[in-house]
């Protein structure tokens, strides 16, 4: 089984990336090879809604973006991190999901079949504040972003109030929800 973790966060040490380190621990512990890909390290453009679009789902624009869209075709599950920023997922989330419109509508207008098994999919979000009603827009983006790669989404890890970096290394119990669910997500 082979496991990807996206990190959406700008800061590499942080909350999302020590989960995700995590969850990609219990993983390999599981058996899975593992992956780990930092969106803020890639060079990559927003979407562009280009005018003449391939009916295969391949963007085209040439950047760093090729990576990921050749990674989440050939994995068996996908995990997303990413800090809440003003109630929604980061930037670089964001940028990456909207870079599959094209996959979107090969799949969902052209009637291309682009991914040939289904994966499993787990979010994993941090905030600082305690509101919890910000995980919701994330959440319906997550979810929008694994049903147009066939991953269902299977599990989650929202936590609140952590607003320091690495303040998360204060709560051992929440260091191993994330090894679990990456246990849980490479089982069989």
């Amino acid at each position: 089984m082979k496991v990807l973790g996206i990190n959406g966060s700008p800061r590499i040490g942080g909350n999302s990336d020590i989960l995700l380190t995590n969850v990609l621990y219990g993983a390999k512990n599981a058996g899975a090879e593992t992956e780990k890909i930092y969106l803020t390290n890639l060079k990559f453009s927003a979407c562009l809604e280009c005018d003449e679009l391939s009916h295969d789902g391949i963007c085209r624009i040439k950047d760093d973006m090729q990576e990921i869209y050749q990674s989440i075709i050939n994995v068996d599950a996908v995990i997303i991190a990413s800090p809440i920023f003003f109630g929604s997922i980061s930037a670089q989330t964001k940028m990456m999901i909207d870079r599959f419109q094209c996959m979107w509508l090969a799949k969902n207008v052209f009637g291309k079949k682009i991914f040939y098994k289904k994966r499993k999919g787990a979010f994993i979000s941090v905030e600082a504040s305690s509101r919890r009603d910000f995980f919701d827009n994330s959440r319906a983006i997550i979810k929008n972003f694994f049903a147009t790669v066939d991953v269902k989404y299977m599990s989650e890890l929202m936590i609140t109030g952590i607003e320091t970096k690495a303040g998360i290394n204060e709560y051992p119990n929440l260091i191993e929800k994330a090894y679990d669910l990456g246990f849980r997500i490479a089982g069989k």
